[in-house]
């Protein structure tokens, strides 16, 4: 799984980063989580799966250290099951104390997230061994569990001073529950294997637990969008407002996708015309004074490239409401056609007053602009700006679409 989003990296807050880098920041983790969940749909490889998620939360995190402790009941310890940044001979070995005394044991004993920004002033808990011999100074540890006993805990931790704050915590906790789930849809399967008469009844609990991962994840981002909502109606500046504004509407885009995931059980494809005929659909109510229309071929791709896509949609045609059209009202047209099995041609096109005589998409410091050019990059497209006489047309071509089979 490839977490590289965009060219530029954001800054993170304990970084002395602004509010554009802090909702750059937050947004980068919202496309992790949502890349992450449709890997966890994918993968049966339970090592596999707590391994990239420890590499992709230190990702989001901009931390040295991840891991996942695994609760041995028996033992009343935990072991280091999966981890990055840890010297050789931790990972698969070490094993730490699951008492209240631990900030991975006090996060299992008392069922809360934990945070601790200063570990060497805590007096809640000792610094485990483990910790202190890398020489971590704060960590922040969330419970993975699905719905029955916990499995253990999902731990950062960094050895530079900083703070984590209860957003991370929210990042952590969507990890943290989509593990949950993919354990206990592993733990099933290993059962059900092993009873051939039982085989039928496994392939419908994995669809079923498939759907609810995507679920999960809709739901978790859509309660990021709502505190994006939030934050911005209690902001005093009109440019802060707006950004927050434009990043709610991204990650409802994304969560479109997981919506749909889970209501029509496409785990592997989507069928453009119906994902882009909604998010038409909820342009139109957003901006009522203009005119969205829409032609899209029934072309079935890819899930992980319905993403992009429709985050690109997003940006284009609320990018032409902003500037197109200085009367705030006009029309914005969207056609996306298919000349072939394997190509596909996306065209967003205005009638507005044009592209500015030195206009140069290579050099725009806009971040709706560097988002269209990193999608663009990470679906493998060649994009276009054109002067449409009047108006402005983008172009983008993207080859190897998903012939629908599922393969």
């Amino acid at each position: 799984m490839n977490s590289n989003l965009d060219g530029a990296q954001p800054i993170a807050p304990e970084q002395g980063g602004d509010a554009a880098d802090e909702l750059a920041y937050r947004l980068r983790q919202q496309q992790l989580t949502a890349q992450f969940g449709l890997f966890a749909l994918r993968t049966r490889d339970i090592d596999a799966l707590l391994q990239e998620a420890t590499r992709t939360c230190a990702d989001g995190l901009y931390s040295e250290f991840c891991k996942v402790l695994e609760f041995l009941p028996a033992d009343k310890e935990f072991v280091v099951r999966a981890g990055v940044g840890w010297k050789p001979g931790v990972v698969g070995a070490a094993r730490t104390g699951a008492d209240l005394d631990s900030p991975a044991g006090f996060a299992l004993r008392t069922g809360t997230p934990v945070i601790s920004n200063h570990l060497a002033e805590e007096t809640r808990f000792r610094t485990p061994k483990l910790l202190a011999d890398h020489g971590v100074k704060r960590a922040i540890n969330v419970i993975i569990r699905g719905d029955g006993d916990p499995f253990g805990v999902l731990e950062v931790d960094s050895p530079t001073e900083g703070r984590f704050t209860e957003h991370d915590i929210a990042f952590m906790q969507g990890f943290a529950n989509l593990l949950g789930v993919a354990i206990e849809r592993q733990r099933a399967e290993e059962e059900l294997r092993a009873n051939k008469a039982l085989l039928q009844q496994a392939l419908e609990d994995q669809d079923v637990l498939t759907r609810e991962i995507s679920h999960r994840v809709k739901n978790s981002l859509q309660l990021v969008a709502g505190l994006l909502n939030m934050q911005g109606r209690a902001s005093g500046n009109d440019d802060l407002r707006q950004a927050l504004s434009d990043a709610e509407a991204r990650v409802h885009t994304i969560a479109q996708v997981h919506d749909r995931l889970w209501r029509h059980n496409e785990v592997r494809s989507v069928n453009l015309a119906e994902f882009l005929g909604e998010l038409c659909t909820k342009l139109r109510g957003s901006a009522p004074y203009f005119t969205v229309g829409c032609s899209i071929d029934p072309v079935i791709v890819p899930t992980d490239l319905a993403v992009p896509l429709g985050l690109l949609v997003n940006e284009l045609v609320t990018n032409a409401f902003k500037y197109a059209y200085p009367e705030a009202s006009g029309e914005v047209r969207l056609e996306l056609t298919s000349d072939s099995p394997e190509r596909l041609r996306l065209e967003v096109s205005d009638t507005g007053v044009g592209l500015p005589p030195d206009f140069n998409p290579a050099r725009s410091r806009s971040l709706g602009m560097r988002l269209v050019a990193s999608l663009a990059r990470q679906i493998g497209g060649r994009l276009e700006w054109q002067d449409a006489q009047p108006g402005t047309r983008f172009v983008l071509e993207v080859s190897a679409l998903d012939d629908g089979s599922g393969r």
